[in-house]
């Protein structure tokens, strides 16, 4: 399965009446569910010693503290649960920051999953007005990750 089978996987995962899904395709195995809390939600895409796991009742994202409590405006969502950066290496520049004008397909950041480096880009032609979350910090599944306003 590629990224974007996964995301519309979830995203139809979400909307149904479901509350536990297991996929299995080749050595790639997914398992998602709903309505329980203090779980354990466990993904991996080969036999590993150690699986990957997050509780689910900790808080999983921080957004700036400056951010107010309510956004206001268009956002830019996370597609996956992950890990967030805002450039490709610590020594590089950011992708992006609040003012650039962006393309649509321009890379905006890096979400980590399972040790997978995924480029997040941008759906559409919009100019950054904030970045919501700081580098290195944890993000949700569609958490609002940019302020932008669509051009």
């Amino acid at each position: 399965m590629d990224f974007k089978e996964i995301k519309e996987l979830i995203r139809v995962f979400d909307k149904s009446a479901l509350n536990k899904l297991k996929v299995k395709d080749g050595e790639f195995e997914i398992s998602m569910q709903t309505g329980f809390e203090g779980g354990t939600v466990v993904a991996s895409s080969a036999p590993v010693a150690a699986p990957v796991v997050a509780p689910v009742s900790a808080p999983i994202a921080v957004i700036a503290s400056d951010a107010p409590a309510a956004i206001s405006g268009d956002t830019i969502d996370s597609p996956m649960v992950g890990t967030y950066y805002a450039s490709p290496s610590p020594e590089s520049p950011n992708f992006v920051k609040a003012g650039d004008t962006v393309k649509k397909g321009q890379t905006l950041c890096i979400l980590e999953a399972m040790k997978i480096m995924n480029e997040v880009e941008a759906d559409f032609d919009c100019k950054i007005v904030k970045t919501l979350v700081e580098d290195g910090n944890p993000v949700e599944y569609d958490m609002p990750l940019f302020v932008v306003e669509k051009l």
